[in-house]
């Protein structure tokens, strides 16, 4: 039994008009012979809708009354979805999480999958051409619904593809594929035939949009080949694929960014051990992500230490440095939100010299002003200021010649 798993994203099930172009991406693969497991999110728009009807509803909303509600969102996209297979003589059925099962932990609105009933709908799958399953949804071992979140449509998608060891994934969207950066911001930005999971994982990490990192991460930890194209063309897509030597003859793949980022300065914080430890500890404790951190040389038994979060978790954060700064005396709390993280990212980085040397010296020709850097094996990130986000991604893109084929490069 061939299997091909598709997912569509909520920009390719907002109205019938849309629907009608899914329809045909599943009808051509059935008559290719391929068993179909298709995935839906929620029409576009709806899983907000519901979201402020809880606001409205309730102040503090129950964050498992929450997930039951936004659910409904998928729940209304493949039951109509199903309907316009029926109508076209397909053998299809609808399906919930709870019914195939998808069993996650309890964490409401942030779920991770725990275990997967592949057999149950491997059995399915002998009865029927076409499963159309919902995606974003869980439940729990005591049969609680929960959601995995916003993007979690794609981690439902891959997390099937692996269960059920599908040819291939093809996660639909309306964007074509990855590009080496933002086509909004670059408009010689290139479409990648394939990218290796680590870079799309920094990718999506860094703030590309096009695919959910919990999905990236399934895929590589099963070896699912993923397939990004677009709803509305027939045009390839880009493959996410195992690295080769090939990709390592690629500087760097591609230029992301991140606008969801401030900045927090400590400044006269004692220099002795345990103090970071007093810091980061209860950051943790409050569920607040920490991501680049640097600390200054200490001066008379004093230092400063920067770090960054999400601006969603910034008030959080400096609640909880408050009540750390009234421990320790004379420290001084800075912050600032204008900020932005820009990053190259590429396999061939870790056999390469001189990327970052090339990436400051581009920056420094505009004078755009690096306030913290962070590196991996394949990505370096900077923090700038905001205003310079837009110049800081064109002129990084164009330094390393990303709108030129590698072949022609």
């Amino acid at each position: 039994m061939r299997i091909l798993v598709q997912k569509f994203g909520g920009t390719s099930v907002k109205d019938l008009a849309c629907m009608r172009e899914v329809l045909k991406k599943v009808l051509r693969e059935c008559e290719r012979g391929y068993k179909l497991v298709v995935v839906l999110s929620a029409r576009a728009g709806e899983t907000n809708r519901l979201l402020a009807l809880a606001q409205e509803w309730s102040a503090t909303p129950d964050p498992a009354e929450c997930d039951s509600l936004v659910s409904t969102g998928e729940q209304v996209s493949t039951a109509l979805f199903t309907m316009l297979l029926k109508d076209c003589g397909v053998r299809a059925r609808s399906l919930l999480a709870f019914q195939a099962p998808i069993i996650t932990d309890e964490v409401y609105g942030k779920a991770r999958i725990s275990t997967f009933d592949q057999k149950r709908l491997l059995d399915m799958l002998q009865e029927y051409d076409v499963l159309v399953m919902a995606g974003f949804q869980g439940i729990t071992r005591d049969e609680r619904i929960t959601t995995l979140g916003r993007g979690g449509s794609d981690t439902s998608a891959v997390a099937v593809a692996a269960a059920l060891s599908a040819e291939r994934c093809d996660i639909y969207t309306d964007v074509d594929g990855v590009y080496t950066t933002d086509p909004n911001l670059c408009s010689d930005a290139r479409k990648l035939e394939r990218i290796s999971y680590d870079e799309m994982l920094e990718m999506a990490s860094m703030g590309a949009k096009v695919l959910e990192i919990r999905s990236v991460e399934f895929a590589k930890k099963y070896s699912v080949p993923v397939q990004v194209r677009s709803t509305f063309t027939d045009a390839a897509g880009t493959m996410l694929t195992k690295e080769d030597k090939t990709m390592e003859h690629v500087l760097v793949s591609g230029i992301a960014y991140d606008k969801d980022q401030a900045r927090i300065t400590l400044r006269s914080v004692p220099d002795k051990p345990g103090v970071a430890a007093g810091i980061f500890g209860p950051l943790s404790a409050a569920g607040v992500t920490v991501d680049m951190i640097i600390q200054n040389s200490s001066q008379e038994g004093l230092t400063d230490i920067t770090f960054t979060v999400s601006r969603k978790e910034l008030g959080k954060a400096l609640a909880v440095v408050e009540k750390v700064r009234l421990e320790l005396h004379g420290m001084e709390v800075l912050h600032d939100a204008a900020v932005c993280k820009v990053s190259i990212i590429g396999v061939g980085m870790r056999n390469h010299s001189g990327v970052a040397a090339q990436a400051f010296e581009a920056l420094c020709k505009e004078n755009i002003n690096i306030m913290l850097i962070s590196t991996s094996e394949i990505k370096i990130s900077c923090l700038i200021e905001e205003k310079y986000a837009e110049l800081a991604v064109r002129v990084l893109h164009e330094a390393f010649g990303l709108s030129k084929s590698p072949l022609s490069a």
